[in-house]
């Protein structure tokens, strides 16, 4: 596809000499380009779910301070 694009001279001087160092045309670098920009803008992938385990349950009520106080000083 054909487009028009407006380029400022100090880069389009730097796509020239860039395209004829790698032998490459400098269609293909913008689109190069492009493609490593949207490529890295597109969201990661959704994290794993952390893991779970059973700890066996609540060996004290931490509503009861009196309790609480009991389990902390290991009676």
């Amino acid at each position: 596809m054909k487009t028009t694009l407006n380029i400022d001279e100090t880069v389009m001087a730097e796509l020239k000499r860039a395209a004829a160092r790698q032998g490459r045309t400098m269609s293909d670098l913008v689109e190069t380009a492009l493609r490593n920009l949207l490529a890295a803008q597109k969201k990661p992938a959704a994290l794993a779910p952390l893991p779970t385990f059973r700890s066996g349950g609540a060996l004290v009520d931490i509503t009861d301070r009196d309790a609480l106080y009991q389990a902390m000083e290991g009676r």
